[in-house]
Formats: structure tokens, C-alpha cells, sequence
């Protein structure tokens, strides 16, 4: 695709315009604010919902697949370590600082030629209920950890035990071609709705 899109912060600001009118448009219930303030968004908070009729409340970190735009990816990468200044940092998905409620995983993301989002996928995932079910699966924060961890210099694929890994989800090890050299854990998205872990929003 030809692009006009100046910047990844200028892209990640022209989503946020069009996600806000996704979740106008479908969330009917919620009042929704997004949160500008850098302490909200370093603890996993880019979005509040708030029910209109029981008042509850809900906090959402955005993840976007900005990186595959017109394309619709059926997984998505949940981060388990990163590196920063050649040191070990742990992942949003592991991070028990974070006080993030539920993901906004955003894929299948579409753009025209003049930098206009036409189309994407929106998949509310339960944070909790997901770790829940990883340590159902003998994927516990600490396993998740120690396999993370336990291989220094591999890059890519790997099996897990208890995970398949075509229909339900994998690890992998971007080493050589990703300058944060992240582990993440791979997940498709069709589980994480079978198993009652996220709906899809659009």
C-alpha cells in the first residue's frame, strides 16, 4: 500500500480518532474517556469505560497490530519479556504492576491511501480470565517466566506442551530481526473467543 503516514505516533493518533468512533458506535452502554496522563498508560491504561446503569468501572490497554496494516493476522503476540539497554525487562502481559481490566487486542487493520482507517477488528480480551486459563494449561506466570528466560540466544518458534500449536498458540523469539528482541506468546484469536476468554467487539 502507498502511504502518506508521517510517523508510527501519527498513525497511533489517527487509530485512536477511529477506534473512539468504533467504540461510540458499538459499546452503547459505556461512557468511555481515553486517559492522557503517562502514569495511566505505563500501568496498561489507555481506555476507561464506565457502565452507564451500574457505574462499573473498567480499564483497557490497547494493543494494535499497526505493524501489519491491510492485513488480517489470526493471532496476535502477547509480550512476555522485552529488551531495553541490553537488559531484560518483563512484558505487559507478565507485568503484575499493570492494573489493566481487559485488552483491546485491534487487528485486521485497514487504511486507504490517504491515511484513512476504513475497517478493523476490535477483540476485548479479560486479562485476568486469560492468565487464568494459561495456568490451566501449566503456563503460569512463573512457567511463563522461566521459559522466557531460559533461552538467551533462540530465535523463533517454540512448541509448548500443553498448547497446539496450529490451532491454539505457540511462543516465539524475535532475537535476530527486532532491535527489543522480544519473547511473546502467541495466541490465535478464534481460541481466545472459543474459550470464553475475549468477544469480539467488531
Amino acid at each position: 500500500m502507498k502511504s502518506n503516514f508521517k510517523s508510527d505516533l501519527n498513525k497511533e493518533r489517527l487509530l485512536s480518532n477511529y477506534l473512539d468512533q468504533c467504540y461510540q458506535k458499538h459499546l452503547k452502554h459505556y461512557t468511555f474517556k481515553r486517559s492522557t496522563i503517562l502514569e495511566d498508560q505505563l500501568n496498561g491504561v489507555d481506555l476507561v469505560l464506565k457502565h452507564k446503569r451500574t457505574g462499573q468501572i473498567m480499564l483497557i490497554d490497547e494493543k494494535a497490530q499497526l505493524d501489519y496494516l491491510n492485513e488480517n493476522l489470526p493471532t496476535f503476540a502477547f509480550e512476555l519479556y522485552y529488551e531495553k539497554h541490553g537488559e531484560q525487562k518483563t512484558g505487559w502481559l507478565l507485568d503484575a504492576n499493570k492494573t489493566t481490566d481487559f485488552y483491546a487486542l485491534v487487528t485486521g487493520i485497514y487504511a486507504d491511501e490517504v491515511d484513512t482507517f476504513t475497517a478493523c477488528n476490535i477483540t476485548f480480551v479479560n486479562r485476568k480470565k486469560l492468565i487464568a486459563f494459561l495456568d490451566s494449561r501449566g503456563l503460569s506466570v512463573k512457567k511463563l517466566k522461566s521459559l522466557a528466560l531460559s533461552q538467551p540466544h533462540y530465535h523463533g518458534k517454540m512448541e509448548l506442551e500443553r498448547l497446539n500449536p496450529y490451532t491454539e498458540g505457540y511462543l516465539y523469539f524475535s532475537r535476530k530481526n527486532k532491535s527489543e528482541k522480544p519473547v511473546n506468546l502467541i495466541l490465535k484469536l478464534e481460541l481466545l473467543i472459543r474459550m470464553k476468554l475475549g468477544k469480539r467487539l467488531v
